[in-house]
């Protein structure tokens, strides 16, 4: 699939799920944000237009989201539900989260830990992620999720880098031994990509389509910028450094971020959402939506996820897309 016909899946599909489902409103409409403004209810702030006026492509006040609290549960397909505590969950990737927070994989692990399930696992530095061998005997295990207000979708997203945040709700089933497999190739080749650029994140092509037109990058360098401190360790890369660091080059001559801590029924969200790209700025139900992953998964194969850019951990992807949506 090319970059181009991912663009026209995504207006056709998302139209009709917001339209039917969660109202134009939701946050993401595709997948990290909604750009038509908040309702009653949806509270914003923090507006940051980079550079600013020393020339820095990082927010100067960055805001924080709260850490998760209280009880979550997870379902396991043909086991059971099982709750928890967040204060007792403990992240198996300190390299990644910051105090306080973990991810998906970690509350799967809690629950083994708790002696709830048997989880058998280990991690896999040849795909930089926590490998599920068997779950109570059986192997071929992966997710689903969606935060507060959203629906399940198809990831292909590393379980141990999805960040955890209340109102999180989590689905682990069996998959086709076929399926995994391609998830695993396609985390292996970002490693060895990442290898190949002597450890730095390089993405062969980034497109920024709007009304303005359609500008393509490649072999982008990417570096981190530290916006999401509170979540995530200094140094790690995240879908949002992507801009940022096109703007540090010359590519762009202005990103603007704005805070929300909700929108409508999604409670909390605590995000950075991109309403403007240089001359391109989100009005009314027009913006900017997102994705980034392998080619192979690119659209709702599992690359357009309901995960927004400044939490969205890169190791090496294939390919980055942000495109203009009306709805």
């Amino acid at each position: 699939m090319t970059i181009r016909s991912v663009v026209r899946a995504c207006v056709t599909w998302c139209g009709s799920i917001l339209l039917i489902g969660f109202g134009l409103m939701f946050v993401g409409g595709c997948t990290e944000q909604a750009t038509a403004p908040p309702s009653p209810g949806g509270v914003s702030a923090g507006r940051s237009l980079l550079p600013d006026d020393t020339g820095s492509w990082v927010p100067s006040d960055t805001m924080k989201g709260a850490r998760p609290s209280g009880t979550g549960s997870i379902e396991i397909r043909d086991i059971g539900r099982f709750s928890f505590n967040a204060a007792e969950v403990r992240t198996l990737r300190p390299d990644i989260f910051a105090d306080g927070h973990f991810s998906l994989f970690d509350v799967l692990a809690h629950v083994h830990e708790s002696g709830d399930i048997d989880l058998q696992y280990h991690y896999d530095g040849g795909m930089a992620t926590h490998v599920i061998d068997s779950l109570n005997g059986m192997p071929y295990w992966w997710y689903q999720a969606h935060y507060s207000s959203g629906w399940f979708e198809t990831s292909v997203f590393r379980m141990d880098t999805y960040p955890w945040k209340n109102g999180t709700v989590l689905r682990v089933e069996p998959v086709s031994e076929e399926y995994h497999a391609r998830i695993d190739r396609s985390f292996g080749d970002e490693v060895r990509r990442l290898a190949a650029n002597g450890g730095q994140v390089v993405i062969p092509e980034v497109v920024v389509q709007d009304p303005n037109g359609t500008r393509t990058f490649r072999d982008v360098v990417v570096t981190p910028h530290g916006v999401r401190e509170d979540v995530l360790q200094d140094g790690v890369v995240t879908a949002l450094d992507i801009l940022l660091s096109l703007g540090e080059q010359g590519q762009l001559s202005t990103v603007e971020l704005m805070w929300y801590s909700s929108i409508n029924r999604a409670d909390p969200v605590d995000n950075y959402f991109v309403e403007r790209i240089d001359d391109a700025e989100a009005y009314a139900r027009c913006g900017y939506v997102y994705e980034v992953g392998a080619v192979e998964f690119s659209g709702f194969s599992g690359s357009h996820i309901h995960i927004a850019t400044d939490v969205r951990v890169l190791v090496s992807p294939e390919y980055a897309l942000w495109f203009w949506l009306c709805l």
